[in-house]
């Protein structure tokens, strides 16, 4: 198979795989570029409300593919490689920008190595959960690459300033623990019981409302001057009343309010199950 991004609906989960087995799950440009339409689709599709980013087998990503920046050239102030087409690093920022503006919760599982590239889209995911295998590292030091700044904010918003210029400055890569301690990752498990906690939370995600998650992103993110739509919002949704009635007769609730729906895009092709 062909390295791509696949992708599958469960359970009103998204799962999106990388999928390059051969180089531990390295993005390739045509990667990068079928991410954003991908997510896109993802977005406005209404059984979907969470979304799981990971990587085929015991690897989530090793980065971009090497070969690809050799042949891809420098980007120029547009983007633009040596050759006119986009640069690798301007594809891998458009990609990680439209993850981060995903309105649904979205959730990182890393296993194995969780690099450069691949470090970069966990980053961009609302939280992140590994295993005891993961090693996590930013390695544009090693390469002689200027990091992107989005990307560097990011990550100071994640682990600080001092752990962004350990990771940045050094290459080196780090285990769960320390990722976990700098918070890098929100949950670290063991190799057989992660996949069931990931289950067990993403049917969480599915159960709530999505009103408060939306809303929720949008304020931790830094989203400024929305707070009069989402009271509208709340106050049009029914969503609290549907909540307050479902905690007084011990239910579940049965929350209704859902983003807009725009046309679907076509994107890559579903993995099977």
């Amino acid at each position: 198979m062909d390295p791509q991004l696949l992708h599958r609906v469960g359970d009103s989960v998204a799962t999106v795989v990388i999928h390059h087995p051969a180089k531990r799950n390295a993005m390739t440009p045509s990667m990068w570029r079928s991410l954003p339409p991908l997510l896109e689709r993802l977005a406005v599709d209404p059984g979907v409300r969470a979304l799981v980013l990971t990587g085929e087998g015991a690897t989530f990503c090793a980065g971009a593919d090497i070969s690809s920046l050799r042949t891809g050239g420098g980007a120029g102030a547009n983007g633009a490689g040596a050759d006119g087409e986009t640069a690798p690093q301007e594809l891998a920022v458009r990609a990680e920008e439209a993850l981060a503006a995903f309105p649904k919760p979205t959730l990182a599982v890393v296993r194995g190595h969780c690099v450069g590239g691949g470090c970069q889209l966990a980053a961009a995911c609302d939280l992140r959960f590994a295993d005891d295998s993961a090693l996590f590292g930013v390695t544009p030091a090693k390469l002689g690459i200027v990091y992107p700044d989005s990307s560097t904010r990011r990550l100071v918003s994640l682990v600080g300033p001092a752990t962004t210029k350990l990771l940045l400055f050094s290459g080196e890569t780090i285990g769960p623990e320390r990722a976990l301690r700098t918070g890098l990752v929100d949950e670290v498990h063991g190799v057989e019981s992660l996949a069931e906690r990931v289950a067990d939370f993403t049917a969480t995600l599915a159960g709530r409302s999505q009103l408060t998650q939306a809303a929720a992103k949008e304020f931790a993110d830094g989203i400024d001057g929305r707070a009069a739509h989402w009271a509208r919002q709340a106050n049009a949704s029914g969503d609290t009343a549907e909540g307050v009635a479902a905690f007084l007769e011990r239910r579940e609730p049965r929350f209704t309010w859902a983003p807009p729906i725009r046309p679907k895009r076509t994107a890559g092709p579903d993995c099977s199950t």
